[in-house]
């Protein structure tokens, strides 16, 4: 399938969805409710212009660029994520609904299983009601949990064969930041604080580190040029450096300063680092595409072996050619509840440290930013300290 069909068949589907949650929260707010006239009117012009905004916002700031243009599409995020907690909160009342009607079939009386048409529309309006109130409630504490500071994740791993004199070795993952319209210099500027604050070993960053191009984002990612660390910082590739020019941005990275690790290993200290490309870099054609088996070719296999791999799905090969620790991110922890039920539909692991074999673990990090909708519900952004032990 060649990339335009994919687009068009992804935006057809895309819209397809869009206006059809739109539609089902009219049904809901509007219709069901039997909104009064002015109130009808008003809801109604305002669900269109949101459901219009959620395209019109990043076709803009793709296109026009500028300050309005990126607060347009900040909007349009944050309403993406507003709208999937009203989904939510509204599928939860109608299961109420469902509840009570079936209720009212096993034990009501049939000589009175007619409810008032008064108490009904009580009953309706009281459940839309309560889903908005959850849904705008839920909102801001999502908000609040994207604006603050990433919270500092401290993990414990025993590595096999970690020679005495590295136990303690102290690796600060970074992963997922999605420099972007919403996530600019500033708090790029605090993760690195952060980060030189934790006095690393080593820096790992585990891809989807921006969303836009380098001459966009340059000045904002410019702080990565400033982590510390005793052995440097060491980067893979994920699936959004993809969608923002991945060539120009392994040649930014490396400008910055960061080593990128495209389907290869290198001794640090007494463990061997890889890291592969993302598990879709293929699609993009060139010489893209995840390689486990040359990243660890010709290594000293008596070495601990931690692989940088974008996604967790890479854990199924990463357990075949002696990786002992694999450090992840992609999932975000699913970013806002329940959206990681879904999650772990795809990958073997959404969030945390897991012993995948006998010899290798894995480790998935919630991410340090956020992409698309600035929120955070159940699943904090992290900044993840990882400390090796010798086994």
């Amino acid at each position: 399938m060649s990339r335009t069909l994919y687009t068009v068949i992804f935006l057809t589907l895309v819209s397809a969805v869009a206006v059809g949650a739109h539609r089902y929260m009219w049904i809901r707010m509007v219709r069901d409710a039997a909104l009064p006239g002015p109130w009808r009117h008003v809801v109604t012009a305002l669900l269109a212009l949101l459901c219009v905004g959620l395209f019109v916002g990043p076709v803009a700031a793709r296109t026009l660029g500028g300050r309005a243009a990126n607060l347009g599409q900040a909007g349009a995020f944050a309403w993406l994520g507003s709208l999937f907690l009203f989904l939510v909160a509204m599928g939860s009342t109608d299961l109420v609904k469902v509840g009570v009607d079936l209720a009212q079939r096993i034990f009501g009386d049939g000589a009175n299983e007619a409810i008032d048409p008064e108490r009904r529309l009580f009953f309706q309006r009281a459940l839309s009601g309560t889903a908005t109130a959850g849904a705008v409630l839920a909102t801001g504490a999502a908000v609040h949990g994207a604006v603050r500071d990433p919270e500092i994740k401290r993990v414990e791993v025993r590595l096999p064969g970690l020679p005495a004199d590295m136990d303690g070795f102290r690796i600060v993952q970074i992963s997922d930041l999605h420099v972007s319209a919403t996530i600019r210099r500033p708090y790029v500027e605090r993760v690195v604080e952060l980060t030189n604050g934790l006095k690393p070993d080593l820096v790992a960053l585990t891809g989807d580190l921006m969303d836009g191009s380098v001459p966009a984002l340059r000045e904002h990612m410019a702080p990565i040029a400033s982590l510390e660390s005793t052995w440097g910082s060491y980067f893979c590739t994920g699936n959004h450096e993809y969608y923002s020019g991945a060539d120009a941005w392994i040649a930014e990275l490396k400008r910055l300063g960061v080593r990128v690790l495209r389907n290869e290993h290198v001794q640090v200290a007494g463990i061997d680092v890889a890291g592969i490309d993302d598990a879709h870099a293929a699609r993009f054609g060139g010489d893209h595409g995840p390689d486990l088996p040359k990243a660890v070719r010709g290594r000293d296999t008596s070495r601990p072996l931690v692989l940088l791999a974008h996604q967790p799905t890479a854990i199924t090969d990463a357990a075949q050619h002696g990786v002992n620790l694999q450090l992840s991110g992609h999932t975000h922890g699913g970013q806002i509840w329940p959206f990681g039920y879904l999650v772990r539909l795809v990958h073997p692991y959404v969030s945390g440290l897991h012993q995948h074999t006998a010899d290798c673990q894995i480790y998935v990090s919630r991410g340090t930013g956020y992409w698309g909708p600035p929120m955070r519900l159940g699943a904090p952004h992290e900044l993840t300290l990882v400390t090796l032990r010798a086994a």
